[in-house]
């Protein structure tokens, strides 16, 4: 079984550096071969992401909800996430990323807004029903010559979580099989 991992990016501007980000940690998170990996950039859908409805946004929220892990990646716009990842999640409906384990991460200047993923971000992708595997991911943008080091730093932490969590659910006494 192929994991099926997406990123979604909430940056206006295509091809980001928050894109970058976000490739890195799911490239330090998740062995070659075992995944298969879905880019969603949605400054490629602006003019989309506010028609309701929208048979072109209704399928790239399918696809995200039929995900295994999801990393949303956002720069920190006035200390949160930007208005376009905002409408995008605005289309699902309560617990609409059941199943999903999701990863918030925010990209910004410097440390003021640090725990802008954790604490803006993480709860409503709870909200909408995903599993949020610790704290979001926070990158400073002035560190992009040490991405690979930070993000694997991240990565590790998240895959010790994912450990943690495995342990349990596999000791509960309704867990589920596992989807194939």
């Amino acid at each position: 079984m192929r994991l099926k991992a997406t990123i979604v990016v909430g940056n206006p501007k295509p091809m980001s550096h928050t894109l970058t980000v976000a490739k890195t940690l799911v490239e330090k998170l998740l062995d070659p071969g075992h995944h298969v990996l879905e880019i969603i950039d949605l400054a490629d859908h602006t003019d989309e992401i506010f028609a309701w409805p929208s048979d072109e946004m209704a399928a790239l929220n399918a696809r995200v909800a039929e995900s295994d892990l999801v990393v949303f990646a956002s720069p920190t716009y006035k200390a949160s996430y930007t208005g376009l990842l905002k409408a995008f999640l605005d289309r699902y409906p309560t617990n609409g990323l059941s199943g999903v384990t999701a990863i918030p991460v925010h990209m910004g200047g410097d440390l003021t807004h640090a725990m802008s993923p954790t604490v803006n971000l993480a709860p409503l992708l709870v909200e909408l029903g995903a599993v949020v595997p610790g704290r979001g991911f926070y990158f400073v943008s002035k560190q992009m010559d040490r991405l690979e080091e930070i993000a694997g730093q991240a990565a590790a932490e998240y895959a010790a979580n994912l450990a943690c969590l495995a342990k349990v659910a596999s000791t509960t006494v309704h867990f589920p099989e596992p989807v194939a």
